[in-house]
């Protein structure tokens, strides 16, 4: 797998260099550049298909390069040593973000799922939707990257969805009682980068939208009834955390 490394930090790039040599041998570094405008010509000669993307560069960040590139035929393992950009925004668009001082095991596992990625050809479609994402500014018409039965992506605004469910170690994602999609994605990944005032954990198995829930039927933990007739069962010890949340709405 061809890479180049985009880092104003020479140190930073040699950094990065070495954890690839060692750790990850399957990448092969055929480019650098320590800005974005002079990142252009190398893309542009190497063709890599993986890019080491710094965020914050003097003279244009990460966001112009890749408006200047377009379209982009290379994935990206976006890499700050800022934490200001969401998160979430870069999880709702599956692309991996690495902090600095970049962390082996979380560096060992972006290359595995770049890897994964490049023959799919989706990166246009997430680097849009994150563009998007940043942008928007109401939480529910933000999308999220879901996948398809064929590997591709497919993007959801948030407030299509009704719940998650976790089963067998996957997560159901449903729109409706019969249109779903299965991420690979455990539960708890999904839970923490979703909007809280939007959503909540009901049971260790179901997060739903609060703004789906038809009604509230009480019991020792209770359960919910969304809006497809679908009915979830109220952990007693997230019942009164749930009931505030309702009130809020």
């Amino acid at each position: 797998m061809t890479a180049v490394i985009v880092d104003d930090e020479p140190k930073n790039i040699k950094i990065l260099r070495t954890l690839l040599e060692e750790f990850c041998p399957e990448v092969q570094i055929v480019g650098e550049a320590t800005s974005a405008e002079s990142a252009i010509p190398v893309l542009s000669s190497v063709q890599p298909q993986l890019v080491f993307l710094d965020i914050e560069m003097p003279r244009g960040n990460a966001f112009d390069l890749l408006d200047k590139v377009k379209p982009i035929n290379f994935e990206i393992i976006f890499i700050t040593a800022f934490n200001e950009y969401s998160l979430r925004a870069f999880k709702y668009s599956a692309l991996d973000y690495l902090l600095k001082p970049v962390n082996i095991e979380e560096l060992t596992a972006a290359v595995e799922r770049a890897s994964t990625r490049i023959g799919h050809k989706t990166v246009n479609s997430q680097i849009n939707n994150l563009f998007g994402n940043i942008k928007e500014g109401q939480p529910l018409l933000q999308k999220i990257a879901l996948p398809e039965k064929d590997g591709s992506l497919v993007f959801v605004e948030l407030n299509q969805i009704l719940r998650f469910e976790a089963k067998r170690g996957y997560t159901l994602i449903y729109l409706s009682q019969t249109v779903f999609y299965i991420s690979a994605r455990p539960i708890k990944e999904f839970e923490e980068i979703l909007p809280e005032t939007i959503f909540f954990r009901v049971h260790n198995s179901h997060i739903v939208n609060l703004s789906k829930v038809k009604k509230y039927h009480k019991g020792r933990g209770g359960e919910v009834e969304m809006e497809d007739g679908t009915y979830i069962e109220v952990a007693t010890r997230r019942k009164e955390e749930f009931l505030k949340k309702l009130e809020v709405l």
